[in-house]
């Protein structure tokens, strides 16, 4: 508790003279930042050893408990900031830090989702291979992990600060990189550097069907990594950086989760060298304060992103597609992402002109 006191708030979230400042602000900010990386980091390593067979039929594993430990140490966090607030005098409302009331939302839905999957792995077993991103108790994991790691990233969004600097900031960009990595893990079965898309030993992606699963893969996964980019990019100016840093993380982790030959490294490479381009016209584009550049800006991230994935696929594995099929993974999600960007940014609506009263 005395650790947690230290963690108090910043000035715009100061109480009144009569009551001590309640835990919140950029120290608690980058406290639940840091244990969130733990508890995606058993995610993860949880994740590794279902691909890759060190586990067994029962619930009760060490990867089990590194994740669902990580995740008591965030819920224990958030409790204790809101006793000592309760405990100085603040209401159940206050008490809770800014930004965080969905972390604890999200806490109630992994304990359901952890529960329900305990029973789940008794009753059925535990899934192989992909059956395991899709069984629903996982599901339910997964909007529980999702609510969980971008406490920060909404504590940010709700302070009246958009200098965009990494001093403010950094917080928010390490949870914007959880939310991220979180959602590839969830997307493993499309990311290009787990399935190798269309490499000559890669027999998944030889028929039709195959082929038209792994263009909707990348479509998914390319507005699944830009969106929530875009929407921090229209928030604020992010210092360079950090589009490389969110964007990284979840390559890296991606890479890691089902690592199975080095080619894999240097595809990641070749997309980290692109992301660090989209981390520089995003800087200089500036979406924040010219909100035209989301329109052109959300096309161009997913296609230099694949395109720095092929960049190092072509000349090493090569591609088994032909090239009408391949090139269409870069165009694909560049028009779906262009079609997401008028999500965030829709055309103004024409005001109506009041009609005449003609009696």
């Amino acid at each position: 508790m005395s650790a947690m006191r230290s963690v108090i708030s910043s000035r715009s979230f100061a109480a009144s003279p009569s009551q001590a400042q309640r835990v919140a602000g950029l120290r608690f900010d980058w406290l639940m930042s840091l244990l969130s990386a733990v508890f995606l980091g058993g995610l993860y390593l949880d994740g590794w050893a279902h691909n890759h067979g060190r586990v067994d039929e029962s619930f009760f594993t060490p990867w089990h408990a590194f994740f669902y430990g990580g995740y008591l140490l965030v819920g224990a966090t958030l409790a204790g900031a809101i006793v000592i607030n309760r405990l100085q005098g603040y209401s159940l409302a206050r008490a809770i830090p800014e930004g965080y009331r969905l972390t604890g939302s999200g806490l109630l839905i992994f304990a359901a989702g952890g529960v329900g999957d305990m029973a789940w792995h008794e009753l059925f077993g535990i899934e192989k291979g992909i059956d395991a991103l899709f069984s629903p108790t996982h599901l339910l994991l997964g909007v529980g992990i999702g609510l969980i790691v971008t406490g920060p990233l909404r504590a940010a969004w709700r302070r009246q600060d958009d200098t965009g600097s990494w001093r403010t900031l950094a917080p928010a960009i390490v949870s914007l990189g959880l939310l991220l990595a979180a959602l590839v893990f969830f997307m493993m079965f499309s990311f290009p550097v787990t399935v190798q898309l269309g490499t000559p030993d890669n027999s998944y992606f030889r028929n039709d069907v195959a082929k038209v699963a792994g263009l909707t893969g990348t479509i998914v996964t390319a507005a699944v990594l830009v969106g929530p980019l875009l929407l921090s990019l229209r928030r604020w100016r992010l210092p360079l950086g950090a589009v490389t840093s969110a964007l990284g993380l979840a390559i890296l982790g991606a890479t890691i989760v089902d690592y199975q030959r080095p080619l894999m490294i240097w595809l990641a490479v070749g997309m980290g060298i692109a992301a660090l381009a989209v981390d520089y016209l995003a800087w200089w584009a500036r979406p924040s304060r010219n909100p035209r550049a989301v329109r052109w800006l959300a096309p161009t991230m997913p296609t230099l992103l694949y395109s720095g994935y092929y960049a190092i696929l072509l000349p090493t594995a090569g591609v088994d597609w032909s090239v009408h099929m391949w090139t269409s993974t870069i165009v694909m999600p560049a028009l779906a992402c262009w079609l997401l960007s008028f999500l965030l940014l829709p055309p103004p609506i024409p005001k109506m002109p009041i009609p005449e009263n003609r009696e």
